[in-house]
């Protein structure tokens, strides 16, 4: 299976807290719920189009806790995501998670890695990472991202959690498809593009 990575961003790179004011307050983050102004037809077809692509899914222990507490409640089969997320296989990275309740969970809690390693070379299409940005962070550092789908929202908030955190090592990426919604959110899919290239800009009058 690739392993695939989604996430809603701002402007200035937060990902905290998209869906409500609710869904992530730690560290004080009042600012939750800026991605539902923007969630039109267009936006839904991205997503659902992903989903469906899925055959498991690997998620942050912040993450998991957030979609167990509303996605086994929507029981519509007809639902593109909570149809997927509640019948396939979910793998959440935690050490204090034990006793999952979501049906088709399993928890990697030693030489996740390895364990992730061994996912992949499973049959399937996606492992699907969605949100989960300290995992994700994690497994872009780690090199074994296949593909980065990125929705950058029109707004900048000026605080709260970051993808892209100071200190990351330097990468490049390639980007492979783009597109926007009617509401102005910015779709771009990269694939990884090993270390970045460097170039000097040639002295003013040259």
């Amino acid at each position: 299976m690739r392993l695939t990575l989604t996430q809603f961003m701002t402007l200035d790179g937060v990902t905290q807290g998209p869906g409500g004011r609710e869904e992530d307050p730690s560290g004080g983050f009042d600012l939750g719920g800026w991605s539902m102004p923007f969630v039109d037809e267009d936006f839904g077809r991205w997503i659902n189009g992903w989903f469906r692509q899925a055959d498991a899914f690997l998620l942050g222990r912040r993450t998991y806790d957030i979609f167990a507490g509303h996605w086994p409640r929507v029981t519509d089969p007809a639902d593109p995501i909570a149809s997927r997320l509640n019948g396939l296989p979910k793998y959440v990275v935690s050490r204090t998670l034990h006793h999952p309740e979501w049906g088709g969970t399993s928890v990697l809690n030693e030489d996740v890695l390895g364990q992730i390693a061994e996912l992949k070379r499973q049959e399937g299409r996606e492992l699907q990472v969605h949100g989960s940005t300290a995992l994700a962070r994690f497994l872009l550092a780690h090199g074994v991202v296949d593909e980065l789908r990125l929705f950058v929202h029109p707004v900048v908030l000026g605080g709260g959690r970051r993808f892209f955190a100071e200190g990351e090592a330097p990468a490049a990426l390639r980007l492979r498809e783009s597109g926007t919604t009617h509401s102005g959110v910015a779709v771009l899919v990269y694939e990884p593009a090993g270390e970045p290239l460097y170039g000097e800009a040639p002295p003013p009058g040259e």
